[in-house]
């Protein structure tokens, strides 16, 4: 476990660059430093995404390990109680959270929201 980093993690931070980039979609910053270190901000619109990893935030997706399972479950529940704080934090101060699980990246509505989300917030700052 100690050798999963927070940054770089080719199955959603990097999965994500890369198709925000094959979309078109530039001018972010990677871990901007505000609460939570979003994996992906566009600070001029407030815009904030970060990729959740299935295992790491108890998706359905992925199975509890059989060992030592109370741990994992207090684990799962920690991240997502976190996640919740954090998003709810930003929403407050006028950012706009998304959140994305690693199993939904494959999906074309995954990178759809995320292009709704910067066109809707470039049309109020025009």
């Amino acid at each position: 476990m100690a050798l999963i980093r927070s940054k770089g993690n080719l199955t959603t931070e990097i999965a994500l660059g890369k198709l925000l980039w094959a979309a078109g979609l530039r001018g972010y910053r990677k871990h901007w430093p505000i609460l939570g270190r979003p994996d992906f901000a566009w600070p001029g619109l407030r815009i904030a995404v970060f990729v959740d990893g299935c295992f790491w935030h108890g998706c359905n997706c992925k199975t509890i390990p059989k060992s030592n399972r109370r741990f994992w479950l207090n684990k799962f529940e920690s991240n997502r109680g976190r996640d919740i704080r954090v998003t709810r934090a930003l929403r407050r101060s006028g950012w706009k959270v998304l959140r994305v699980k690693e199993c939904a990246l494959s999906r074309p509505s995954t990178i759809k929201r995320i292009a709704v989300a910067i066109e809707s917030r470039r049309d109020v700052a025009a």
